[in-house]
């Protein structure tokens, strides 16, 4: 397939957290608020006046400083952040926004608000609480948390119009942006999709790194093109898969698995669009912020929710993933020492194949991709195991037949 447009103009503006987009934003006045999980809003950093990055720390290399200060048993995803914030890799950031969720990114940013490492006299890192469950009083403790620790902290610092009016404005703005992605993730479900999952994970990242305000129009574009792009005569790929885990920023690490004949068709990570890219509706009767709290915890599949039935929850989601998105099988890949997926990954790599027969390759990895012919080697021998169950099906029901 011919590449899309901006593709190539994506992956470059991916290769720094400071991309030139950033840079643009900030000369033209605007607040740059960042922000490491799900969990903060990013409609919220998006409001009139700010955007929103969330953090990544591209081309690292081994992080011996940072990992002097949080040790090497810790997740190599926050000891990255901040070595890349010791570079100067973060100083046009005006805010980090951080979450009480994923333990090393908490640590990561509480370096930020405990040592001067970001260089910007305005920066100031802020901590909200989020809550384990999902129920009515969490909801409304999240709303307060948002207000206290996001708005309110906007407002003060900033002097940013935080109204329900402005939120509104932000929510509007953000289903736009939800209704693009979909679209243009509408066509991986084809029996032959026109659309790589590489190629799709570099346009979502962009939609998390980038002022929103310009790319819309960029974005507009690729799905127009879409509508006309013819695939491959003869399909590169063996097999679909879902790519499912913890954080997953690396376009290259996608390009590996689809290399090895497994086309990702769908992305149920923390970089992913699934979920995370859906409109946010305000119902009667609610504030745009509850609406905003109730939104990202309804439609959370973070595993940091542990009851029973939340988590047999997310298993079903996963197994209505492949169907929908006629996935041959699941691949799971774990950040070394991440608390809740090393859990996630174990369950799900018994349960999904055990009662829903969907076969998964289990993967455990770093965040600097220093494996890659260990990798190549798994997701060749899964895209194989995954042919021969296909031919013995065949076979059994050729044999079947006669």
């Amino acid at each position: 397939m011919r590449d899309l447009v901006h593709i190539i103009e994506f992956e470059n503006l991916l290769q720094e957290a400071g991309n030139d987009l950033v840079r643009q934003a900030k000369e033209e006045g605007k607040r740059a608020l960042g922000y490491t999980c799900n969990f903060m809003p990013e409609v919220l950093l998006d409001i009139p006046g700010c955007f929103s990055v969330r953090l990544r720390a591209p081309r690292s290399t081994s992080p011996d400083i940072a990992t002097y200060y949080m040790t090497n048993r810790t997740c190599m995803y926050g000891r990255c952040l901040l070595e890349r914030a010791m570079e100067g890799g973060f100083n046009f950031l005006d805010a980090e926004m951080a979450t009480e969720t994923c333990t090393v990114t908490c640590r990561f940013q509480e370096h930020l608000q405990r040592m001067d490492v970001i260089q910007n006299p305005d920066f100031f890192c802020e901590f909200t609480d989020v809550p384990f469950k999902k129920n009515e009083n969490s909801v409304d403790h999240y709303a307060r948390q948002l207000q206290a620790h996001v708005l309110d902290k906007l407002s003060e610092h900033f002097g940013i119009d935080t109204s329900d009016e402005a939120l509104m404005k932000a929510i509007e703005e953000h289903n736009e942006l939800c209704r693009l992605i979909r679209e243009i993730g509408e066509y991986r479900k084809l029996d032959n999709p026109t659309i790589t999952g590489r190629e799709f994970q570099i346009i979502q990242l962009i939609t998390q790194v980038c002022p929103k305000y310009l790319i819309m129009d960029k974005l507009r574009d690729i799905a127009e093109q879409l509508k006309t792009r013819e695939p491959d005569e003869k399909p590169s790929w063996r097999c679909k898969v879902v790519l499912a885990g913890s954080e997953e920023d690396d376009p290259d690490f996608t390009k590996l698995i689809e290399e090895c004949g497994a086309l990702v068709v769908a992305d149920r990570h923390c970089y992913g669009s699934l979920p995370g890219r859906e409109d946010i509706v305000v119902k009667e009767g609610e504030t745009p912020l509850y609406a905003i709290a109730r939104h990202y915890l309804e439609h959370s599949q973070c595993p940091r929710f542990m009851e029973q039935h939340v988590m047999r929850e997310r298993k079903a989601y996963l197994a209505d993933l492949a169907k929908e998105y006629k996935a041959d099988g699941i691949v799971i890949a774990q950040m070394k020492f991440c608390e809740y997926w090393s859990y996630e990954r174990t369950i799900d790599t018994i349960v999904l194949n055990r009662d829903y027969g969907i076969p998964v390759c289990s993967i455990e990895k770093e965040y600097v991709n220093n494996a890659v012919g260990q990798l190549r080697t798994r997701f060749q021998a899964f895209v194989e195991s995954i042919e021969l169950k296909k031919l013995a099906q065949e076979q059994k029901a050729s044999g079947g037949e006669a």
